[in-house]
């Protein structure tokens, strides 16, 4: 049995997740708007790693028998000036999903929930990627100033990224 305190961290959690999912939907609708596909594709592909995380939580707070209770998901931001401040903004975002998940930690360690903490391993070093691929993307952005040719073929690399859930 799950303890109150980390149950509720979980869905906090969970929510957190949809809403980055729901984020990186508005992202990639902004570049299906502007005609860049390859950027559009990478935020498909991410919103469907945020959808895994959620479910991942979803199922491991079944699995210990609490209860996910759902809450209402904030409305994301619609408008972008260009492919540079979305990429800030998603690097910042994952800064902050980084800081939930060590957070998310703290009270598993608190509770001493040892099943929850290796279960909450695997999140630590995704984040760890998340940022290092938003951060990678964001400073070869920078370096083409957001624009012209760079962002053209920058588009065509991105538009090959696939989805791969993992196996754990």
């Amino acid at each position: 049995m799950i303890s109150l305190k980390l149950q509720d961290a979980i869905n906090d959690q969970i929510n957190k997740e949809m809403y980055s999912e729901y984020y990186y939907l508005s992202m990639a609708s902004y570049f299906n708007s502007i005609g860049l596909n390859g950027f559009e594709n990478f935020f498909l592909v991410q919103v469907e790693e945020e959808r895994f995380h959620s479910m991942k939580m979803y199922n491991f707070l079944n699995e210990k028998g609490g209860r996910v209770i759902l809450k209402a998901i904030d409305e994301p931001a619609t408008e972008f000036k260009s492919a540079l401040e979305v990429f800030k903004l998603a690097y910042e975002h994952e800064k902050f999903v980084s800081k939930c998940i060590n957070e998310l930690m703290d009270v598993a360690i608190d509770v001493k929930d040892h099943a929850a903490k290796s279960f909450l391993n695997w999140f630590v070093d995704e984040q760890v990627e998340e940022e290092a691929t938003m951060d990678s993307i964001l400073n070869k952005l920078k370096l083409i100033n957001g624009d012209g040719m760079g962002l053209l073929m920058l588009d065509k690399d991105l538009s090959v990224r696939t989805f791969n859930p993992p196996v754990k």
